[in-house]
């Protein structure tokens, strides 16, 4: 929900926003890439692709749709957050915390801006707070990472041991 509340900001205060603007759909996906690089030095895709292993406790997820102890579904194995260990978490969301401050004094003082103008806004306030800036698209794509991602989960997914709710109904009566 952290991305989903930038973008909506974005989507409020830009005075330029179209939804159907291949600009505003690559501005989503560039706004998580360059918080991600900020904290991890790696790109959302890149995140995924470098953690995910069927071999590794839980795929190398730190987090999943039913953690810690419910099962891992195809869905949870291509979301970047995660991988993301809890101190990096911690780092993301105070950034981007900072960052509606940061955004809150410029709608205060300017009102509105553009989409090109907010996007800019974000390298500014990396930049300022001494993060690494992301300058291309990273060296993994989405669709590379994501399949790699399916591929392994498929393998993993034969020996996923599932603990069904029926399961622990039967473990809680024989205590």
């Amino acid at each position: 929900q952290i991305y989903q509340q930038i973008t909506d900001i974005f989507a409020e205060c830009s005075i330029d926003y179209d939804i159907q603007d291949p600009f505003t759909r690559q501005f989503y996906a560039m706004v998580q890439n360059k918080f991600h690089y900020a904290i991890t030095g790696k790109t959302a895709a890149e995140i995924i692709y470098n953690a995910v292993d069927r071999d590794k406790p839980h795929m190398g997820l730190q987090t999943w749709k039913s953690s810690p102890h419910g099962r891992i579904y195809k869905s949870d194995v291509t979301i970047a957050k995660n991988y993301l260990t809890a101190d990096e978490i911690r780092k993301l969301e105070r950034t981007v915390s900072s960052f509606f401050d940061y955004i809150e004094g410029i709608i205060e003082r300017k009102h509105t801006f553009t989409m090109k103008a907010f996007a800019e806004s974000v390298d500014k306030f990396l930049s300022f707070n001494e993060y690494e800036v992301l300058t291309n698209k990273g060296h993994i794509s989405k669709l590379q990472a994501d399949k790699k991602a399916v591929t392994e989960y498929k393998e993993f997914n034969r020996t996923q041991k599932v603990f069904s709710d029926f399961d622990r109904i039967i473990h809680k009566q024989n205590k």
